[in-house]
């Protein structure tokens, strides 16, 4: 991070994990974005439907520019999905318009985690941006000794550490919704559940990874902090 030392080498399984998360999603996606689904709805149809279903009329989907691009605006209630989900009928596409449309639901039914995520998250942005600058210039302003710009750039960055981990349940349980929605109302059937499991758990995995390097990283903090006492 800011000059060679031991604590580099924490970095090394959750970036390994990470790089294999990045190749799973890229892999699991290609693979059943080219296996249609049997039911033949498109992603926005399908997601259209959920929302109906579950009482969020007011959500609106748009086509949004990009690949894996796809995401839920609560501040605007608007789903967006690229154009390989919004339009295609593969389990791919369904699978992550379901897993979307769970964000919608969820905010729709007041699931008190994405709430909580939602609350923190200007803190977390911020504390992500000032952490390390901050956490930079008292490491090498100070050599020993109490360091305040040191402490607040941990502090700071410990609010994005609890952003990412409050993230992982509000991911897990919109993909929990996705599955047993696509399988109660049979867009997916059998095999193509499945199929769409294995997308959903690709991208989950993407999120751990996340969260491990960013908890490895407030540890190096830690440890870098206390070297300069």
């Amino acid at each position: 991070m800011f000059y060679w030392d031991y604590t580099f080498l924490f970095l090394i399984p959750p970036l390994l994990l990470a790089f294999y998360a990045q190749a799973k999603v890229r892999g699991t996606y290609a693979k059943y974005s080219r296996i249609g689904a049997s039911s033949g709805i498109s992603g926005a149809r399908m997601a259209q439907e959920i929302l109906s279903l579950g009482g969020a009329h007011q959500v609106k989907i748009e086509e949004t520019q990009g690949q894996l691009s796809d995401h839920y605006d609560p501040r605007k209630k608007v789903l967006r999905l690229s154009p390989g989900v919004y339009e295609s009928t593969s389990i791919a596409a369904l699978g992550i318009a379901a897993h979307e449309a769970g964000h919608a639901l969820q905010h729709h039914t007041g699931y008190a985690p994405l709430h909580l995520r939602n609350g923190i998250y200007p803190v977390a942005s911020l504390g992500s941006t000032l952490a390390f600058p901050l956490f930079l210039i008292g490491f090498f302003m100070s050599s020993k000794g109490p360091n305040i710009l040191m402490d607040i750039g941990i502090l700071l960055f410990a609010g994005a550490v609890l952003f990412s981990v409050i993230t992982l349940p509000v991911e897990f349980n919109a993909s929990s919704r996705a599955v047993t929605l696509l399988g109660e109302r049979g867009y997916l059937k059998g095999q193509e559940l499945d199929g769409a499991k294995k997308v959903l758990s690709a991208a989950a995995l993407t999120y751990v990874a996340s969260t491990a390097m960013a908890a490895m990283q407030l540890l190096r903090m830690f440890l870098l902090r206390q070297s300069r006492d």
